[in-house]
C-alpha cells in the first residue's frame, strides 16, 4: 500500500481525520496509566508512609511538575532528532517500567518509580499532541474540534485509570493499583505500533541532507536514550530535596520564554506577535493549573475527609470518585463543546482563544466557590453533600474544556515551523509551574502534623479547605476578568496578516 502524503492526510473529508482515532486510543491508555498512578499518590504517602500533609503535597507537586517540565526537552529532541513516533515509543516503555517499580513496596522503589515516570512522560506527552496538530492544515477550522475529541480520549483514560486503580489501590492493595497502571500502558504501546502505518510521514524523524528515508535507530538516538536513563537518579534527588526545585523551574520557564521570542523574532513581526499572544495565554494557564490541579492533591484529601461518600446505600472510594468524576463529565461534555465550536465557527461567532481562556478561569473559580460554599451544608461529621461537590466539579470541568484542549490547538497554530514540539513542551512547562504551585497551595491548606493519622478532625479540616477554596475562587475570577479585557489586543496579535 502506497504511503499517504502529508497533504493527502490533511485534505481529509468529514469532521475528523481517520488517523486521529489511532492517536485517541494510544493517548487514552497512556492517560489510564498516568491518572491511575495520580489517583493513589497523595493518599499512598499519607496513609502508607504516614507523611504529613505538607510534605505529601510538596512531593506530589514536585513530581507532577517535573513530569510536565521535562516535556520541553522531549518536544525539542523530537523536533530536531528523534521524531514524534520514536519519542512516543521510548516514553511509553519507560512509563511501563516506572509503574512496575511503584508496584513494589518500599520508599526506594517508590521514588525510583516516580522518577522513571517523569522521564517517560517527557518523551511521550508533548509529542502525541504535536502529532494531532500535524494532521491539520494551519487554517483548518476543524482543528479545535479535533483537539476536543482527542481531549475526550485523554479523559476516557483518566476515568478508567482513576476509578480502577484508585478503587483497587485504596480497597485491595496499593501496589496492585500501581501495577495495573503499567499493564495498560503496554496496551497503549501495542495500539500505537499496530496502527502507525496509517500515519504516513507524520511523526517520522527529520531527514538528514541526502537521505532518502529516516533512520529508526542511530548512534545519536542511543546516546539520547542512555542520557535519559542517567537523569533518573537526578530526579530521585529532586524529589527527596524538593525545596531546591523552584530554582530549576524558574530558570527553565524564563529561559524557554526568551528562546521562543528570539526564534519568532527572526521569522518576522507577524510570527513574533503570535508568539507574544501564545506566551500571554500560557502565563494565564499557569494560574489555571495551579488551582485546577488541587484535584490530585488537596481535593483528594478533601474528598476523603470532608465529602459525604454515601451513595444509595454504598460508601464510595474517595480515590476512585475524585479521580474519575471529572473525566466522566469531560467525556459527556467534550462532544457538545466540539459541536458548539464548529457551529459558532460556521457563523463566524466563535470566541477567540483568549476569551475561551477567560471563560475557563471564571468557571473554575465558581467551581471552587461551590466547594467552599458547601461547608454551610456540612453534616455533624464535617462532610459536605455529594451533590454540591459534584456541581463544583461540573464548573471546574466546563472551565477546563474552555482552556485545555483549546490551548493545545492554539499553540500548534501560533508556533513557527520548526519549534512546534518545543512550544508544546513550553505549554506543558506552564502546566509544570502550575503543578508545583498546586502542591505549594495544597501545603498551605495542610493540617498540623500533630493532627495527622487517626486524630484527624474533619470539622477542623473543613474550615481549612473552605477558606482556601474561597480564596482560590476570588483570584481565579479576577484573572478571568483581566484576560477578557486583554482579549481584544490578543486577537489582533493572533491574526494572519496579509
Amino acid at each position: 500500500m502506497q504511503q499517504l502524503s502529508i497533504q493527502e492526510i490533511q485534505n481529509f473529508k468529514g469532521k475528523y481525520p481517520k488517523q486521529l482515532y489511532l492517536l485517541f486510543f494510544t493517548e487514552m491508555w497512556e492517560r489510564f496509566t498516568f491518572y491511575g498512578m495520580r489517583a493513589l499518590l497523595i493518599l499512598y504517602m499519607t496513609k502508607v508512609f504516614h507523611y504529613g500533609d505538607a510534605k505529601a503535597n510538596l512531593i506530589y507537586g514536585t513530581q507532577q511538575s517535573l513530569i510536565y517540565a521535562m516535556m520541553i526537552f522531549g518536544g525539542l529532541l523530537a523536533d530536531k532528532i528523534l521524531g514524534y513516533r520514536k519519542s512516543i515509543l521510548w516514553g511509553g516503555i519507560l512509563m511501563v517500567f516506572g509503574s512496575f517499580m511503584l508496584a513494589f513496596q518500599g520508599e526506594a522503589f517508590f521514588y525510583a518509580g516516580l522518577a522513571t515516570v517523569v522521564v517517560g512522560n517527557a518523551f511521550f506527552k508533548p509529542n502525541i499532541s504535536s502529532m494531532v496538530g500535524s494532521l491539520y492544515a494551519n487554517n483548518d477550522g476543524r482543528r479545535d474540534a479535533g483537539f476536543s475529541l482527542f481531549y475526550m480520549g485523554i479523559n476516557l483514560g483518566s476515568i478508567l485509570g482513576g476509578f480502577l486503580c484508585g478503587y483497587i489501590g485504596e480497597t485491595i492493595n496499593w501496589n496492585l493499583g500501581f501495577g495495573i497502571a503499567g499493564i495498560f500502558m503496554i496496551v497503549g504501546l501495542l495500539v500505537f505500533v499496530k496502527g502507525q502505518k496509517s500515519l504516513g510521514p507524520v511523526g517520522l524523524p527529520p531527514l538528514k541532507a541526502g537521505a532518502d528515508t529516516p533512520s529508526w535507530l542511530t548512534r545519536t538516538d542511543a546516546l539520547i536514550f542512555g542520557a535519559s536513563i542517567c537523569c533518573i537518579p537526578l530526579f530521585i534527588y529532586m524529589l527527596n530535596n524538593f525545596s531546591y526545585y523552584p530554582i530549576v523551574l524558574n530558570i527553565l520557564l524564563f529561559g524557554s520564554y526568551i528562546y521562543a521570542l528570539w526564534v519568532s523574532w527572526q521569522k518576522g513581526k507577524d510570527a513574533f506577535l503570535k508568539m507574544v499572544a501564545a506566551l500571554v495565554l500560557i502565563t494565564f494557564s499557569i494560574l489555571f493549573w495551579a488551582f485546577y490541579e488541587q484535584g490530585g492533591g488537596s481535593l483528594n484529601l478533601f474528598t476523603d475527609r470532608n465529602v459525604n461518600l454515601h451513595f444509595f446505600g454504598h460508601i464510595l472510594s474517595a480515590a476512585a470518585l475524585n479521580n474519575s468524576i471529572n473525566g466522566v463529565m469531560i467525556v459527556a461534555l467534550s462532544p457538545i463543546f466540539g459541536i458548539l465550536w464548529i457551529w459558532l465557527a460556521r457563523r463566524k461567532r466563535e470566541p477567540n482563544a483568549a476569551v475561551k481562556f477567560a471563560l475557563g478561569l471564571a468557571q473554575l473559580g465558581f467551581g471552587f466557590y461551590l466547594m467552599a460554599y458547601g461547608a454551610h451544608y456540612a453534616n455533624s461529621e464535617g462532610r459536605i453533600p455529594l451533590l454540591i461537590y459534584a456541581l463544583g466539579y461540573l464548573f471546574m470541568t466546563t472551565g477546563e474544556l474552555c482552556l485545555s484542549p483549546i490551548g493545545l490547538s492554539v499553540i500548534t497554530k501560533l508556533s513557527p515551523t520548526g519549534i512546534v514540539g518545543f512550544m508544546m513542551g513550553v505549554w506543558f512547562l506552564a502546566s509544570a509551574y502550575g503543578q508545583y504551585l498546586a502542591g505549594y497551595i495544597g501545603s498551605l491548606m495542610s493540617i498540623p502534623d500533630e493532627s495527622a493519622g487517626a486524630n484527624i478532625n474533619s470539622l477542623q479540616t473543613l474550615g481549612i479547605y473552605a477558606n482556601g477554596y474561597g480564596r482560590i475562587a476570588v483570584i481565579s475570577v479576577i484573572c478571568g476578568v483581566v484576560l477578557l479585557a486583554l482579549s481584544f489586543w490578543l486577537k489582533k496579535c493572533m491574526e494572519d496578516k496579509k
